[in-house]
């Protein structure tokens, strides 16, 4: 006759089915692990490589950037952020990497009398510029950005192929804030160059607060 069994008995055999082998468990906790990279890579956060040198000197050729791709499902893009964008028609399908310089509503031209650029007519202080063009080659007319777009720059103005270079076609140069994949907002790679990519103030305070949707 089997002895009836107690709540502990029936306790136990759980634990004991629940405990398994490591490795059996090595596959399962791969799986979840190849999930959550997916999911964060997809939904969150993703690495960058750095594939020319536009950006110098605040990014390196080479280097690796993490960019925050949740950030602006809550917030608009700000003047001075360093942005991920792609599926513009600047060349071949590819990310590119800027500076935001304008927003929706701004006015953006160069130069004033320092030869710098200017935003609803204030001239920008940008201590990441690392080479510029000479001024007669750097100067541009007055574009207003149109609603839900942005005029992105390269810090290093001498080598950028950026909103400057397309200012021919029928949005002057300006890229769809639809089209940005995120904000990068740190270097990972190399670790020696680590650092957050903070906005300069001149760029956060540069004119009247621009417009991202139309009124």
């Amino acid at each position: 006759m089997a002895e009836p069994s107690t709540p502990a008995a029936s306790a136990d055999k759980k634990r004991k089915k629940r405990n398994l082998p490591f490795w059996q468990e090595l596959p399962i906790l791969a799986g979840i692990a190849i999930v959550l990279a997916l999911v964060i890579k997809t939904f969150l956060v993703q690495t960058f490589y750095i594939p020319s040198g536009s950006m110098e000197n605040t990014l390196h050729l080479q280097d690796r950037v993490l960019v925050n791709k949740m950030v602006y499902d809550f917030r608009a893009p700000r003047r001075g952020e360093v942005v991920v964008f792609t599926g513009v028609d600047w060349g071949p399908e590819q990310d590119y990497i800027k500076r935001v310089i304008g927003l929706p509503g701004d006015t953006v031209q160069c130069c004033d009398t320092k030869g710098r650029v200017m935003v609803n007519g204030t001239g920008l202080d940008e201590p990441y510029i690392f080479e510029n063009n000479a001024v007669a080659d750097r100067s541009f007319n007055a574009v207003k950005v149109p609603i839900g777009r942005m005029w992105v720059m390269g810090d290093h103005r001498g080598a950028s192929g950026d909103s400057r270079a397309h200012r021919a076609d029928q949005w002057s140069g300006t890229i769809p804030i639809d089209r940005v994949v995120g904000r990068a907002f740190v270097i990972v790679w190399p670790l020696e160059r680590g650092g957050s990519l903070s906005v300069p103030p001149s760029l956060e305070t540069a004119g009247a607060p621009a417009r991202v949707s139309p009124p």
